[in-house]
């Protein structure tokens, strides 16, 4: 393992301090994207979705519906869902 100085621990701490955090926002913005995309950048999109989703473990089965109507709305709402949980 790579010996690190306390400033880059601190670092490194705090980012996963708030990577659910980072995480929905990583998400949100994905939303807005693919209300914007077409064809091939919205197939890319969705599967950044896809492992956002996964990191966050989100149920997999929730994960595969969303992505088999592929309906943003559907996003909205898992993000509505995630954010009444934090």
């Amino acid at each position: 393992m790579a010996d690190y100085s306390r400033y880059q621990k601190k670092i490194i701490d705090r980012y996963y301090k708030n990577f659910d955090a980072i995480a929905f926002q990583r998400l949100s913005e994905l939303a807005t994207d693919l209300y914007l995309a077409e064809g091939k950048q919205q197939d890319k999109l969705w599967k950044r979705v896809e492992e956002a989703l996964t990191k966050l473990e989100f149920p997999e089965s929730r994960i595969a519906h969303l992505l088999d109507k592929r309906d943003p709305q559907l996003l909205v709402a898992i993000l509505k869902e995630l954010d009444q949980k934090a």
